[in-house]
Order: C-alpha cells, then structure tokens, then sequence
C-alpha cells in the first residue's frame, strides 16, 4: 500500500490523469467485480487527490507572476491572500 502511494506520488500530472481516465472507463463498463470495482475506485481517488495537488501547485505558480510596467515579474507566493 505504501509503494502503491509513493508510486502516485512519482507520478506527473499528465500520467495521473491518464490512468484516472481508463480507471473511470473500466468502472463505467461494469465488466469488473465488487472487489475489483472497489480497488479501481480506491486507486481512482488516491490519483485525483494527487492531480488535485499538481493542479493546486500549479495554480501557485502562475499566481506569482505579476505584469508591472516594465514586464512581468516573479514575486514569492503569498500564503495570506
């Protein structure tokens, strides 16, 4: 279980999402049974979380660039906005 974490932790955005989608693909088929459907949907959220964060960490960035009169800028995140 811990290996299967830092493996998702591992992973780029792009690879999570993938595997996000043809996890939801399987499940939306309805060919696997219960316990495989539930291990799918387990896997399935643990990749969301992990997109969600990529996604978070990436929004943080851009937010840190700020156009001024003579150019854009890279000012450190503020956590307090």
């Amino acid at each position: 279980m811990a290996e299967e974490k830092s493996d998702i932790q591992e992973m780029s955005f792009e690879t999570a999402l993938k595997e996000l989608e043809e996890i939801t693909k399987k499940l939306e088929a309805g060919d696997s049974s219960l316990e495989d459907s539930i291990g799918l949907y387990e896997r399935g959220a643990k990749l969301k979380a992990h997109c969600d964060e990529k996604l978070k960490s990436a929004q943080m960035r851009v937010d840190q660039i700020v156009e001024t009169q003579n150019g854009v800028t890279i000012e450190p995140f503020d956590t307090n906005k």
